[in-house]
């Protein structure tokens, strides 16, 4: 293939590390520190082995048995990370590689991995991720002899994806998938894309990949285009941070490997390719690099897949990747997210939550919060709060929102004063108190959406819907009532309540 450009700043050279708050001031570096999930799980469960459990048993991720095991946990509202330590392989044999999913069920675990407390897992955790968002960390290129995920590499004939613990997730999914994040690399500027897409098991070395309209989508028509075919790797299992980052809202000529440093608060750490060596850079510290070529010209049959809307994304003619090559650490662990439930809804809700801030705040500096709840699956509501200082702001917010994330359908804004944008009972009792449908709220129809929402017609556009629910400024607005904080405050609640009672409440020390 030609050689793609090189963009400043990803090559071997001696980095640069930021100095980003929360983090302490290092030096230069050259080959970064490294990210990896065993890391994380290991920390994890010394520190919160409430948040993990294991299957000791032998499951067969090709007919629902894991898929089983996290639906019976979510219907006791149980969300804890999942080990799966004999997994099935796809050719029925032991695989010998433990599955790791769920990781990004609980907001707390979200903010763990980024170094927070987990008490930080409403605004502070959007914020934080605005914050990192809005800068660059140039990532640090190493040798593959020093890559761990280079310590095993099987080339061409060599390469059988049925020997991994692939996952069937839904009843009418049209076969096994791998819905981790494929990588490419735009060919005019050399800027690296990560994103989460499906890519269905069709063969030893066959994958078929659906992509909506977006920025993969657009470096794999360049190619096309210029009938070349699109170098992709996938990414199947990384630090929790990794993926965190790869759902920034950055734009299309943003290098995600740069955004990914940055969220994570120190440099991403690569390594030459097998297939395309210096010319296409993969994550060192992953777990699993399947590296391939998307053919010009070709389609296939792909889907249905249970897509994160808990709908099935329909069957379709897509594209396919030819794989070429599969590296991997030695003891890779097998990474899976249970997409259309909490998991998938979490992880695409607070790096837009902090993405979004950053785009409104450049233009209303009054907002406070943004907040896409688990009751649109992280994607089609956002509830804005805002300090607000002439009127018609809650529209240019909700404005902003829609223009920068096309899966957002229904925009609530309200005060930032006395709303909680993460507690929802809060902002439907603005909606309910507040509004009056002919004055606050407006549509915007036919307006182009996300592919994979139901509800869309079928040239793919669908309406929007903004709801002012902030007070009015220039006229009085009846005040909410209020218990004095003082007094409340004040209230010791182990000396009026039983301490069993109290226990009973999970309030206690007994608790």
């Amino acid at each position: 293939m030609e050689c793609l450009s090189r963009r400043k700043g990803a090559g071997g050279d001696t980095v640069a590390l930021a100095t980003l708050t929360g983090a302490p001031e290092t030096g230069s570096v050259s080959a970064g520190q490294a990210l990896s999930l065993r890391a994380f799980l290991e920390r994890l469960e010394r520190e919160s082995a409430v948040d993990v459990v294991h299957v000791t048993e032998a499951v067969n991720p090709d007919r629902f048995e894991v898929t089983a095991v996290l639906q019976r946990l979510e219907d006791l509202d149980r969300f804890p990370l999942v080990v799966f330590d004999r997994p099935t392989a796809l050719d029925g044999q032991s695989s010998g590689i433990p599955l790791v999913t769920n990781v990004f069920a609980s907001r707390a675990r979200c903010a763990r991995a980024l170094g927070l407390g987990p008490e930080h897992e409403g605004l502070e955790l959007s914020l934080e991720y605005a914050r990192r968002e809005a800068r660059r960390l140039a990532p640090a290129v190493i040798p593959r002899e020093q890559a761990p995920v280079k310590a095993i590499v099987q080339r061409g004939d060599e390469v059988d994806l049925k020997q991994f613990p692939v996952v069937r997730h839904h009843r009418m999914d049209g076969g096994p998938y791998i819905d981790m994040t494929p990588v490419m690399r735009d060919p005019d500027s050399g800027a690296y894309n990560v994103a989460f897409q499906r890519n269905q098991v069709k063969g030893p070395r066959k994958l078929g990949i659906h992509m909506s309209p977006r920025h993969n989508w657009q470096i794999a028509r360049k190619y096309e285009q210029a009938g070349l075919p699109t170098p992709v790797a996938v990414v199947v299992g990384h630090h929790p941070a990794f993926y965190i980052g790869a759902l920034n809202v950055s734009p299309f000529d943003a290098d995600d490997y740069e955004v990914i440093g940055a969220i994570a608060n120190q440099p991403l750490r690569l390594t030459p390719s097998e297939t395309w060596g210096d010319d296409f850079l993969v994550p060192a510290d992953a777990e699993i690099v399947i590296e391939g070529e998307i053919p010009p010209g070709v389609r296939e049959v792909e889907g249905p897949f249970g897509e994160f809307p808990g709908t099935y994304g329909p069957q379709r003619v897509r594209w396919v990747i030819d794989v070429k090559a599969v590296t991997r650490r030695r003891d890779a662990i097998y990474q899976d997210t249970f997409v259309g439930h909490r998991e998938v809804s979490i992880l695409g809700a607070f790096p837009k939550e902090g993405s979004l801030y950053n785009r409104i705040k450049a233009v209303v500096p009054g907002v406070r919060g943004v907040h896409l709840p688990n009751s649109g699956v992280g994607r089609f509501h956002a509830y804005i709060s805002l300090d607000k200082r002439f009127e018609g702001e809650p529209q240019q917010a909700a404005l902003i929102a829609l223009g920068n994330v096309d899966f957002l359908k229904h925009v609530i804004v309200v005060d930032a004063d006395d709303i909680d944008v993460y507690r929802e009972d809060q902002v439907l009792w603005a909606l309910a108190t507040r509004v009056q449908a002919g004055r606050d709220v407006q549509v915007l129809c036919g307006v182009k959406g996300s592919a994979l929402d139901p509800s869309q017609d079928e040239e793919g556009a669908g309406d929007k819907l903004i709801v002012d629910a902030t007070r009015p400024l220039r006229h009085p607005f009846e005040a909410r009532i209020e218990v004095p904080r003082d007094a409340v405050a004040a209230v010791d609640l182990a000396r009026l309540i039983p301490p069993d009672q109290l226990a009973r409440l999970g309030l206690g020390p007994l608790s």
